[in-house]
């Protein structure tokens, strides 16, 4: 499968991820031919639990992630995944596939959390030719300052470690500018 080459084994991606009800960002590992992830507690949790399938997406658009990440609405089109039974974004690249997953808690700074310990099997994918734009350091950190946002409303949910999370986002908002990040969003 082409798609599964454009991944180096051991890197962390960012893809969108998109199960029966939800679109997220998730991190994925590729290790040979499958792609591990973990999902905490939260709709897409849900909905592998209940059907184990998911779309990866690929795209370099940092602020359509930023915005999946907050659940900020985003206009997008939506056709029928090709071997499962889920929707796809159209002209995005994709994988299609079956998850295997673990059910277990950690625990760390923010406390302890349920999290699924995703294997996803690729079952279909295709590549959508795009026009590649060049690497934007300022988009890298946005797209840090929004994981660091999602761990920080966990965090204040739990009242911990908030503020050594917030002078992360801080830190990072600043550095954004800094390289002349212009995006609204931040």
């Amino acid at each position: 499968m082409k798609a599964l080459e454009l991944f180096e084994e051991g890197k962390v991606y960012e893809v969108l991820l998109i199960t029966k009800s939800n679109l997220t960002p998730v991190g994925v590992v590729r290790k040979g031919n499958y792609f591990y992830f973990k999902l905490f507690e939260g709709k897409s949790f849900y909905d592998i639990k209940g059907q184990p399938f998911g779309v990866m997406h690929i795209t370099q658009d940092v602020e359509l992630l930023v915005k999946a990440a907050l659940n900020i609405p985003v206009e997008l089109e939506f056709e029928d995944a090709r071997k499962i039974p889920l929707k796809k974004i159209k002209n995005l690249s994709w994988i299609e596939g079956r998850v295997e997953f673990e059910e277990s808690e950690i625990e760390d700074e923010l406390g302890r959390s349920k999290v699924l310990k995703c294997k996803f099997i690729p079952l279909y994918g295709e590549i959508i030719p795009s026009i590649a734009k060049p690497i934007s350091r300022a988009d890298y950190i946005l797209l840090e300052m929004a994981i660091n946002l999602t761990r920080l409303l966990v965090a204040s949910k739990r009242n911990r470690a908030e503020q050594e999370i917030y002078s992360k986002i801080l830190h990072g908002y600043r550095k954004y500018k800094r390289l002349g990040g212009k995006s609204e969003l931040a």
